[in-house]
């Protein structure tokens, strides 16, 4: 068993910042990639930020510039920090892992982020 447990999510307004967390427990194997991915009402999930074993990043061309994601391989941790944060960021985010040579996805229950004023 494999559990990704979130937290950072909350309401902020235009223009600012949170950091997001997502840690995972259980039967960790050589993690291949974490990532964030968001949901919008009515829209479909969609990749935010990556980051593989290698350390190589991918970012969604919306939040370049804005989002940083960054990973600590001692505590199997994975974080986005967002900055100048748009009511268009407003989703559920949820964090996604996959280990190494293996095809099976692992998701955490999702954190709310609202942007408003």
């Amino acid at each position: 068993q494999v559990q990704l447990a979130e937290s950072g999510g909350g309401l902020v307004q235009p223009g600012g910042s949170l950091k997001l967390s997502c840690a995972a427990s259980g039967s960790i194997r050589p993690i291949y990639v974490m990532a964030w991915y968001r949901q919008a009402p009515g829209k479909q999930r969609e990749s935010v930020a990556t980051v593989t074993v290698g350390n190589n990043t991918n970012y969604a061309d919306s939040v370049k510039g804005r989002f940083t994601i960054s990973r600590d391989n001692a505590k199997n941790t994975v974080y986005l920090q967002m900055n100048s944060l748009k009511p268009e960021d407003t989703a559920v985010y949820y964090c996604h892992l996959r280990f190494l040579l293996e095809r099976r996805d692992y998701w955490g229950q999702g954190t709310q982020v609202t942007v408003s004023s």
